[in-house]
């Protein structure tokens, strides 16, 4: 008896994932998820340098920024409480002086734009299709920052304008980075806040904007981590106690169908080593200083170092 749906997914033919590939990733908190799986398998890669954005409008602009290097002055800082924050930027960056902030963002600045240029893989996770106008600048922003309401407008992007965004996003890329292989998803994390109907509305129109430009003859592939969690993994359990965000168990389940789509047979067998050393490094002996115990740490150590030959970049703490 089949008791599941299940999505099928092809092996992706062309432009997989190794462990020389180095990848990007951008958007919501599940970007954030997957991008941890890949920290833990030592692959290299970077997630949100300003944090979690949650729709593409913000995305754009933190590309067209580090590629045109527009870097931020006092203007761009918002004061509130001892706090500063930026208006394009989520609350992990905020600090307590407006010197320290732009520091951080224009440092960040560099680094996306170093990271861009160098890219064989960018991973774009969108959340919502909502987002937040400030009225004094009439400016969509990535955060409000706990700043009131009523200095917001609320509005929905239309599907043109998510599919102009995102073209804009390929585009400002490719003019310094031809090579790179873009991957598309939905964030399958429920913004309920935004209402029942409305979150509907507001993941429709993503997943019907990523489709106008997904086009995988020009590099432009969609993955689908929404569809999966829906239509596969239709049950609380595999939620958080708050019933809206993947749990662990959902986002590993997530991770091995990505696996199995996106990585070379070579990249996979490499993984199950980067595990066995990970495993074994959490390993807490009895006793520490036992002759057994020094066996198996120079055995390990052995085994680092034969994965480091072929992969320097791979480091363990």
């Amino acid at each position: 008896m089949d008791l599941q749906t299940n999505i099928k997914l092809d092996k992706q033919p062309h432009n997989q994932i190794d462990y020389d590939s180095k990848l990007m990733l951008l958007g919501s908190c599940f970007s954030e998820n997957i991008g941890s799986k890949f920290e833990y398998h030592k692959f290299q890669s970077t997630v949100n340098p300003f944090g979690i954005l949650f729709h593409p409008i913000a995305i754009e602009n933190l590309i067209t920024r580090s590629i045109n290097e527009d870097f931020y002055s006092e203007e761009g800082v918002v004061g509130q409480k001892g706090i500063y924050s930026c208006f394009d930027a989520h609350s992990r960056l905020n600090e307590l002086s407006k010197a320290q902030l732009l520091e951080s963002l224009n440092e960040q600045l560099s680094e996306t734009l170093n990271q861009v240029k160098s890219a064989s893989h960018i991973i774009i996770t969108l959340g919502t299709a909502w987002v937040y106008r400030h009225i004094a600048s009439d400016k969509i922003v990535a955060n409000c920052h706990k700043i009131p309401q009523k200095q917001f407008l609320k509005e929905l992007l239309s599907i043109e304008d998510i599919a102009t965004s995102l073209e804009n996003i390929i585009v400002l890329i490719r003019s310094v980075n031809t090579k790179v292989n873009f991957i598309f998803t939905v964030s399958p994390v429920r913004h309920i806040k935004d209402g029942f109907v409305e979150n509907t509305r507001s993941k429709s129109h993503l997943i019907a904007a990523i489709h106008q430009i997904v086009e995988p003859r020009t590099q432009q592939y969609y993955f689908p981590s929404y569809e999966i969690v829906m239509d596969e993994l239709r049950d609380y359990r595999f939620y958080n106690e708050d019933m809206l965000h993947p749990n662990n168990l959902a986002v590993d389940y997530i991770w091995e169908k990505f696996k199995s789509v996106w990585l070379t047979e070579n990249a996979l067998k490499t993984a199950e080593q980067v595990v066995a050393i990970q495993t074994k490094k959490a390993h807490r002996p009895f006793n520490p200083n036992s002759e057994a115990h020094q066996q198996f740490l120079g055995k390990l150590q052995t085994e680092i170092e034969t994965l480091q030959n072929q992969y320097p970049h791979i480091k363990f703490d």
